[in-house]
């Protein structure tokens, strides 16, 4: 049986921290357990977890000594974390234990050094912090979740359940993990490399000397828009359209215009049965092979599995 240990690192996230139990506790393989769960914790005993809750671990780290997965999920540790915990981590990694973590659990990992010249991600909202403080970590912010060699990272809350279903991929095949998908309700492939379903942040915006003209593009994304069309509208120069619409946006109105666009189409496959030479054309993409050009660089799936993945039972989620 594969011996799997949970770390909370208080304050631990609550959902993040029941995730491994429930997606590698219910994996059964001819009728016996796959995976021996455990949850561990530097000190044994009452820990604080999300909400003001609190919930008691009996197990100390002494549990991960002889793990073949170690699980550290989400916590709001930064600068206090647990030396045991990193020297355990070091030292299990060294012995060629699999390392994981959910959500912001990315952060102990990184504290630890296990993810430097690594390519890892994390929660989309912490992302920045976690760039600023581990700069030598390749961050990844925009997918579900990484694997790099024998150390994975995943993005927050849901992104730890496809986590946690690859491992089972991994250990035990694609039908173990598909019956499992199917008792957690959860959908059986969401590839790494899919991005976490928001959108991503621009940079603030410092002014709004251009929000008509973005304003006027944004009804007109079907249309042939050029920086020169920009320029007319906004009554100024390419050269200074290009300066001001990055000093507000962060982007040149070419690579606005192509965000935008992707926007658009995810919406029309998310919302609609439109063939897709259609949402290709109402969106200014133009073409179906461009259609799936930038939605599969953005999203790892083809604007058909994009599509299906908001779809249930035949009907809009």
């Amino acid at each position: 049986m594969h011996r799997v240990t949970v770390i909370a690192v208080p304050p631990a996230t609550t959902f993040d921290l029941s995730i491994p139990e429930l997606v590698l506790g219910a994996t059964s393989i001819d009728g016996r357990d796959g995976y021996d769960v455990r949850v561990c914790t530097p000190r044994p005993g009452p820990v604080a977890v999300s909400a003001g809750l609190e919930v008691f671990v009996s197990r100390g780290l002494a549990a991960a000594e002889d793990a073949d997965t170690i699980v550290v999920t989400g916590t709001g540790a930064r600068d206090d974390i647990d030396p045991r915990v990193l020297e355990m981590l070091r030292r299990r990694a060294a012995a060629g234990a699999r390392i994981a973590s959910i959500c912001t659990g990315a952060f102990v990992l990184a504290a630890a050094g296990l993810l430097d010249g690594r390519r890892a991600t994390t929660y989309w909202a912490r992302s920045e912090e976690f760039a600023r403080r581990f700069p030598e970590v390749e961050l990844r912010p925009g997918v579900l979740f990484v694997e790099d060699g024998n150390v994975l990272t995943s993005a927050g809350l849901s992104a730890g359940i496809d986590l946690c279903l690859h491992l089972v991929r991994s250990d035990y095949g694609a039908a173990v993990a598909n019956s499992v998908a199917r008792l957690m309700v959860a959908a059986p492939v969401r590839l790494g490399g899919q991005a976490q379903f928001i959108e991503a942040p621009l940079p603030p915006e410092t002014g709004t000397s251009l929000a008509a003209t973005r304003v006027w593009a944004l009804d007109r994304l079907h249309e042939p828009l050029t920086r020169a069309s920009l320029a007319d509208h906004a009554r100024t120069s390419v050269r200074t359209l290009t300066r001001r619409f990055h000093a507000e946006t962060g982007l040149s109105p070419l690579q606005w215009l192509l965000h935008q666009r992707v926007i658009r189409a995810r919406e029309l496959l998310e919302t609609t049965d439109l063939p897709m030479d259609r949402v290709a054309r109402l969106s200014g993409l133009a073409t179906t092979d461009s259609l799936r050009q930038h939605i599969s660089r953005r999203t790892g799936l083809t604007p058909t599995a994009y599509r299906a993945a908001f779809t249930q039972n035949g009907t809009r989620r």
